[in-house]
């Protein structure tokens, strides 16, 4: 039995998948990326919302305060906050400051509203003044709850929040920080959703499925960010791709999936020429890429942010790979660059099916995402691995990542060309382990999308427009 996740299968039994939770400390960027997911999955933000504010007004209960003063912000740690708020009247005299910013979050917004019908005292502030005003309600209170940033908190604070810390530092009640301290506060205790954000946390669970966190989704694009209106040629990324030989059209569709995914040069190395206008082509002495191109090679590749090797290549070129690979900083290997001895880059992204992992490694992938994920890791190769599949696994050696995207009309050939195409551009401007979840998660998604039109009878050709639909329209709804 099992259940089906965004098109592709999972095996149901995901206790034993529980292995796979990051451990640690949760960054404020990896926590964006699973409450998204975990919005992908059918858990609205208001819901993540309400249970945070449960949690938080749970852990104001065991100070036993008879007047609380609530400090809300205009992002979702202020909408946090409310929701305590909502919970708590009744139960304590409740105060709370919230900043009129006028660019509240949508559900902050909806909290406010909910807010407005209970019976707290709701006071808006946009100045310093506004809060010099109210300076008694700072002394007069048993607790104060902090939840004016969060994980939204970067940089400097500036007024009137400033002043906001401020006169709660100053206070003679013990602060309760919601998720995260905002800048500058000095919290006695800190109540964190899901996971910890730093240390001495404690932990209040929101209801965030397994899966929001071990497998992609739209929320491993939260990484990626709009280039600066100045931006020049070549800040997306100048790739090179080595291949072509037995297989002509391969290192093409590699090339054309960089570009859609949003690098500005690539030039493909290949004995045979095809007209790729958007393309700049490399030729080579021969019918096959052999050493007596690394004289040509070798510079391009210095030059190159990212080299995706193997793609159509041939086992007879493999030599040229292993000899090219000390001069790639960032490498993507595919295909027939995937054979022992494995080459290594700067930083590596290998690629594979399960018989090229087998190929290269000497083992056996297994059968569930959970074998293979053990495979990687007892491989222990040096990169990461992206292994393909019905669930593709995305694994550095201690960081595992499912995707679960895709459509069974992808067993079309070229289709892993483009996947390694997508990732070599993403791997310009993040690093590999994210550039392969991204790229895993992208492809597959470009996939769920030409099958609704195309069924079985698209081609890998057909991806490189629904690639950027995917990618870039998220990024652009992020923003």
């Amino acid at each position: 039995m099992t259940v089906i996740i965004q098109g592709r299968s999972f095996p149901d039994d995901l206790t034993q998948y529980a292995e796979f939770i990051g451990q640690g400390l949760l960054s404020p960027e990896e926590m964006r990326r699973i409450d998204q997911n975990a919005q992908a999955l059918g858990i609205s933000g208001l819901e993540l919302m309400e249970s945070a504010g449960t949690g938080l007004a749970m852990a104001a209960r065991q100070y036993q305060p008879g007047k609380i003063l609530i400090l809300c912000g205009s992002g979702n740690n202020g909408g946090d906050g409310m929701v305590a708020a909502r919970h708590l009247a009744g139960e304590a005299d409740i105060t709370v400051f919230w900043y009129d910013s006028g660019r509240q979050t949508d559900s902050t917004r909806t909290q406010l509203q909910r807010l407005l019908s209970c019976s707290v005292t709701s006071i808006p502030f946009r100045s310093r003044d506004d809060l010099i005003e109210h300076t008694r309600i700072f002394q007069d209170t048993d607790l104060i709850i902090d939840a004016l940033l969060g994980t939204g908190g970067t940089g400097s604070v500036r007024e009137p929040v400033r002043t906001c810390i401020e006169f709660a530092n100053n206070a003679k009640a013990p602060i309760l920080s919601a998720d995260l301290p905002s800048p500058g506060i000095i919290p006695d205790r800190i109540c964190a959703f899901h996971r910890a954000k730093t240390e001495g946390a404690h932990i209040y669970g929101i209801g965030i499925p397994l899966l929001a966190e071990i497998s992609t989704g739209p929320g491993d694009l939260c990484i990626l960010r709009n280039r600066n209106p100045d931006s020049h040629k070549g800040v997306g990324g100048n790739i090179l791709v080595i291949g072509g030989g037995p297989y002509q059209g391969a290192p093409y569709l590699a090339g054309l999936a960089a570009l859609r995914a949003g690098a500005d040069i690539v030039r493909v190395v290949s004995p045979h020429y095809l007209p790729e206008p958007d393309i700049i082509y490399v030729p080579t002495a021969g019918d096959r890429i052999t050493t007596a191109d690394l004289t040509t090679i070798i510079p391009l590749c210095k030059q190159a942010d990212v080299v995706l090797c193997g793609p159509g290549l041939g086992p007879e070129s493999h030599d040229v790979i292993t000899s090219l690979a000390p001069y790639i900083r960032k490498g993507v290997f595919d295909a027939d660059a995937l054979r022992d001895p494995l080459p290594v880059a700067g930083e590596s992204l290998y690629t594979p099916h399960a018989g090229e992992f087998a190929r290269m490694s000497g083992l056996s992938p297994g059968k569930t995402p959970r074998e293979r994920a053990h495979a990687i890791m007892k491989a222990q190769i040096s990169g990461t691995v992206l292994l393909k599949g019905a669930v593709d696994v995305i694994c550095d050696g201690s960081r595992v990542r499912f995707n679960q995207t895709g459509t069974p009309a992808m067993t079309t050939g070229g289709t892993g060309d483009v996947l390694a195409g997508v990732c070599a551009a993403l791997m310009a401007v993040v690093p590999a382990f994210e550039a392969a979840c991204i790229g895993a998660y992208v492809t597959g998604r470009a996939g769920e999308l030409i099958t609704q039109t195309c069924g079985y009878g698209m081609t890998a050709r057909d991806l490189l427009t629904a690639v950027p639909q995917v990618l870039f329209r998220s990024t652009s709804e992020r923003e």
